[in-house]
């Protein structure tokens, strides 16, 4: 179980990567849907087959399904090119990335957990689905929210690379030709 739990965890970090460093949208969108799946079999390694189930029916299947109709809808299938839509957002990132492994240190070195981990784990009663939203709702609510405004922001993020240049007029006026028979035979 544990060799199973290592290569899972394996796959969701190759699936992570890729989803990150993909040019292509529905690469990326594959990626993610790998890296769910590996996360459902995590789940499931540990026993937690409400929390694999629902993994799998609503992250990899219905939130993908609506990734991949806007990504298709859009017309984001081409490799991201040129300059960035939004200027200086390779700085904010840093910014906004160092500030989050920052605090994630903090949060890390000074939490203390006020339930000791065998305790939540009998609260959980195997995995039965009221009570993993009792704990989900009450013990858990900032990583909860915190998980909504991580979709929040991919959406958002989806959303910035596929927006559009506004269409350019045409540098060429049109002027009217020079000799009579060009023009008949250009409006025939």
């Amino acid at each position: 179980m544990m060799l199973a739990f290592i290569l899972l965890g394996a796959l969701t970090l190759v699936g992570g990567v890729i989803t990150v460093a993909a040019r292509n949208a529905v690469h990326a969108a594959l990626g993610l849907v790998g890296t769910l799946l590996s996360v459902a079999g995590l789940f499931a390694t540990l026993n937690a087959s409400f929390l694999a189930a629902t993994q799998v029916i609503v992250y990899a299947g219905a939130v993908m399904v609506l990734f991949l109709f806007v990504i298709m809808l859009l017309g984001a299938t081409q490799p991201v090119k040129g300059r960035d839509p939004v200027p200086f957002v390779r700085e904010l990132a840093g910014i906004g990335g160092t500030l989050l492994a920052g605090a994630f240190v903090v949060l890390a070195f000074t939490y203390r957990d006020p339930q000791p981990l065998a305790q939540g784990a009998q609260a959980l009663r195997g995995g039965a689905a009221g009570a993993v939203g009792e704990t989900l709702l009450t013990r858990f609510l900032l990583p909860f929210e915190a998980v909504s405004i991580l979709l929040l922001v991919a959406i958002v993020g989806s959303v910035a690379l596929v927006q559009r240049p506004a269409p350019q007029p045409d540098p060429v006026p049109d002027a009217a030709p020079a000799h009579p028979d060009f023009a008949e035979e250009v409006r025939a």
